[in-house]
């Protein structure tokens, strides 16, 4: 792989074995061109809940296997469902952990796109506001026109099945890295 490739990490929202918004994901990474990586960061359920006392050296090792992925990525695209009406308590426990983080590769500066499977009228509208803020908070840069719902009947088999779709996907994912 050239040095000049650009990685991503994709982190979803849901911790479900069957989750859409993880396999949306999933569609993404498959779709990762020649000169990208993209990496599906699997370690949510074992972050600790997020304590300031332990937000020091030596971290627990989930939370530095976290702060290391996002340190080795150029970009993090999101994908996560909406629980009464806000981001799933799981998901917002790996963005705190990310707050404190004051590395110079960590998420702050850092383009962040996100998209979501829709399953309501709202297109988990509440859940987009939460996340725009606290990805202000933690000072990452927000690509809002990389984010686009996505119905839940567009999933299949464990991908994205609807060709236009995986087509909208792609841009994203492009745009996101560039």
């Amino acid at each position: 792989m050239p040095s000049t490739a650009h990685r991503a990490l994709l982190i979803s929202g849901s911790l479900r074995s069957g989750s859409t918004n993880t396999a949306l994901l999933r569609t993404v990474a498959a779709l990762a061109p020649a000169d990208a990586t993209a990496e599906l960061f699997s370690g949510t359920a074992a972050l600790p809940y997020f304590d300031p006392d332990l937000d020091r050296d030596p971290l627990p090792p989930p939370v530095q296997e976290l702060r290391d992925a996002v340190h080795a990525a150029d970009a993090l695209l999101i994908c996560t469902p909406e629980y009464a009406g806000a981001l799933p308590g799981a998901f917002k426990n790996l963005l705190e952990w990310l707050i404190g983080d004051n590395d110079p590769r960590s998420i702050s500066g850092k383009p962040v796109g996100w998209i979501n499977v829709s399953t309501g009228p709202t297109g988990a509208r509440d859940a987009h506001e939460s996340l725009r803020i606290v990805l202000t908070y933690a000072g990452a840069r927000i690509v809002l026109s990389d984010s686009i719902t996505v119905p839940r009947s567009a999933i299949a088999d464990g991908l994205v099945a609807d060709a236009s779709i995986v087509e909208r996907l792609a841009g994203t994912f492009d745009r996101l890295l560039r």
